[in-house]
This record gives C-alpha cells, structure tokens and sequence, in this order.
C-alpha cells in the first residue's frame, strides 16, 4: 500500500476528453465496464449526455503527482429520468414545500441500472483515504452548482457502508440475477431448478426449434455495422412500443462497435431472411449484463431464449459468475435468476427533508428487505431453499 504524497491534487472534467485514457483505466474495477473511459466518451462524443441534455458530467480525479488514482463519476441533472432509482416522490415532496429539487448531483451510469464501483481508487492507495477526498470534493461541488442532494446509485455494498460513516442515507431496491455455481452445462443449471419450472423452461426452448430461426451468440471482433443496423432497429422499435422516445441514439451503438466491441456480446436470431429480433449485452471479466432487446417479428419466447438462455448458456461456458439481467420484471425470477437487494445512497442538504427522507427509507428497507425474502422462499430455485 502506497503511503499519499503531499503531490496529490483534485481535478473537475466537464469532459472525459481531458482525462488520460491510459492513466484513467488503470484504475477501473475489473467487473464494471460502464466506468472505462471508451463507455463513457461514447457517452458524450454521442450527445446521449452532455450539454443540452439533463445529464452534464463532472468527472472529479484525483492525481497523485502525474498518476490518476482515484476518480467519480457524476452528473448534474434538472429531472429523475434514466437512473431507475426512483425520486420522483422526493421531488414532489420538495415542490410541496417550496423547495428545489433539482438540480441534483448523481454519481451512476447514464441509463444503465447496471450494478458496480461508483468509486475508483487505485488499489496500489488506501480506499478511505483517496475515497474520502472523492466524496469531499463532490459536497464542495454540490454547493458550488446549487445542488440539492446527491446521489450514489447502483454502487457496491462496501461503497454504501463508506458513504453511511460520511452521513448519507442508505437505500436498498432489489433486482435479480443469475449466479453460476460452477456449472458445466445448461443442463447442470436445470438441476439446481425445481421439477415443474424445469419443464416450462424446456418447453419454452423447444418451442423455438419449429421456428426456423438460427439463434446465434455473436461476439468482439464478429460484429459487424450489418449487426448493430439490426440491434439499432430492435432498440427503437421497442421503445417507440414501450417507453416513447429512447433514450440512446445511432451514434451510441456505432462509437460501441468502433471502440468498445471487445466487451460486446450480441444474441442474434435469424429466420432465413433477415435478423428477426436479438440482445445486446456487455461482459468485462467475470459479469454479464444484459442491456437492450427488440425483435421485428413476434415469436412466442424469443425474448427469454434471447434474454435469458443462451446468456446463461453463454455464461456458463464462459466462466460468468454473475449476470445482470437489467431491471425489473418478475418474468426473471421465474426462469433461475435469484432476488437480490441492490444499493443506492443519498446526502440531502436540506436538515428537514434529510430527516423525513431518512424515516421514510427505513420504512422502506424493511419492506424491501421482506420481498426479497418473500420472493426468494417461493424461488424454484432449489439452493434457495437449502435443498
């Protein structure tokens, strides 16, 4: 462990183009690829965020003489949209009193419910040294912009347990996630899952292979532009159906293919005429995250054999031990993949909305804290039950 010299200094970027590509990634976790400097400037070269858009980062480095070794991400938002940990009652709340919400300072992934390191710190440097200076910059920086809170979301447990020793409030949502328990094949993975489940997940495979459609995992220097027009047309075709206008843009997924395509893993189904429908997912080591589906013709179980399937199947092969599917969706939990509490934490200034928000999160952990129980005791998972 490398003792902090008196060379160490803090730095603001309202870009990731004035920080060393090199020196930046050698301090990024090895399982979180949403904080490497290609994801991030594919970010803004794309104008996904950036000015004229509600998410305008603020990168806070600290060097130590020449050499990065410790970095935040955040941005500075005017409104709640894209970050999946819900505020949207806090910022009501607020407005009840004549107060200011936003904007607000958070420390997480644009779009991206994906779980991870919010705070890099070079392992070489003391963690609670280096972080603490972090996250003191970040209040100072709240103040400076007229912020009224700041958030970190999706961030590791060790992370929150920091955070709540500097007086944020903790906050715990769930999600699910499939976990590799040292399967060889898919069919050791059935094993661990209860009879009758076990059988609807044979079905729903089966019932692809009268479809005609040639399923393929198609990864790195294998993908193509012809892949990513496809996923782009998935992408928004399922948000025009869904959610309304998406979020990313063409840019985006062509900057991914052109710098960011080692980490890319697309699931691509083709019915002999054209690619139908598929997943676009990103790996970094040992973790999987599923990102974004579409499909232009309704297949009856694609979207789990796409999403879910051969992903395992994938992570399997691969040595994956965890994989994300994204956010929500119940649909998860009955196809192998376990309840699991996800982390967020949270300083608001304010002393009195801090208290009312505080009582109202321990209320809430408890009741979370219960529906991960819940859901996992009717799990049909069989190691969830000691089985």
């Amino acid at each position: 462990m490398i003792e902090m010299s008196n060379d160490y200094r803090l730095t603001v970027y309202e870009s990731i183009t004035g920080i060393d590509r090199d020196r930046y990634n050698e301090i990024i976790d090895g399982g979180n690829p949403f904080l490497e400097y290609e994801f991030l400037e594919a970010m803004e070269k794309s104008g996904c965020v950036g000015p004229h858009t509600e998410w305008n980062p603020r990168h806070i480095v600290l060097y130590d003489a020449e050499r990065i070794i410790g970095a935040v991400t955040a941005y500075i938002k005017s409104d709640s949209y894209g970050e999946y940990i819900f505020d949207w009652e806090w910022a009501r709340a607020f407005e009840n009193a004549s107060l200011s919400y936003y904007p607000k300072l958070v420390a997480a992934i644009p779009f991206t419910p994906a779980n991870g390191t919010r705070i890099s710190v070079h392992p070489d440097y003391p963690f609670e040294e280096c972080a603490g200076l972090l996250v003191d910059r970040l209040i100072e920086l709240s103040f400076e912009e007229g912020c009224s809170s700041i958030h970190f979301l999706f961030l590791t447990d060790e992370e929150r347990i920091f955070l709540e020793k500097k007086g944020f409030l903790s906050r715990i949502t769930h999600q699910y996630h499939w976990r590799n328990r040292g399967y060889n094949t898919f069919e050791d993975f059935l094993s661990d899952v209860r009879s009758g489940r076990k059988k609807q997940i044979r079905k729903e495979r089966k019932s692809l292979e009268d479809e005609g459609l040639d399923i393929q995992i198609i990864e790195k220097d294998a993908i193509n532009s012809g892949h990513i027009d496809a996923i782009w047309e998935f992408y928004t075709d399922t948000h025009s159906r869904k959610w309304g206008s998406a979020y990313l843009n063409r840019e985006f997924f062509d900057l991914m293919l052109e710098n960011f395509k080692n980490r890319l893993v697309l699931v691509m189904a083709n019915n002999g005429k054209r690619w139908a429908g598929g997943t676009f997912n990103i790996v970094k080591n040992n973790r999987l995250f599923g990102r974004y589906w579409g499909t232009v013709h309704n297949y009856k179980n694609l979207h789990f054999e796409c999403c879910f399937y051969r992903l395992i199947d994938y992570s399997i092969r691969n040595g994956i031990d965890i994989f994300e599917a994204g956010a929500q969706g119940e649909h998860k939990f009955l196809r192998g993949f376990a309840a699991v509490p996800t982390y967020s934490s949270h300083l608001i200034m304010h002393e009195g909305a801090r208290s009312a928000i505080g009582k109202y999160l321990k209320r809430e952990r408890a009741y979370t804290e219960g529906l991960i129980t819940h859901y996992n005791k009717q799990s049909p998972l069989k190691y969830l039950h000691g089985e």
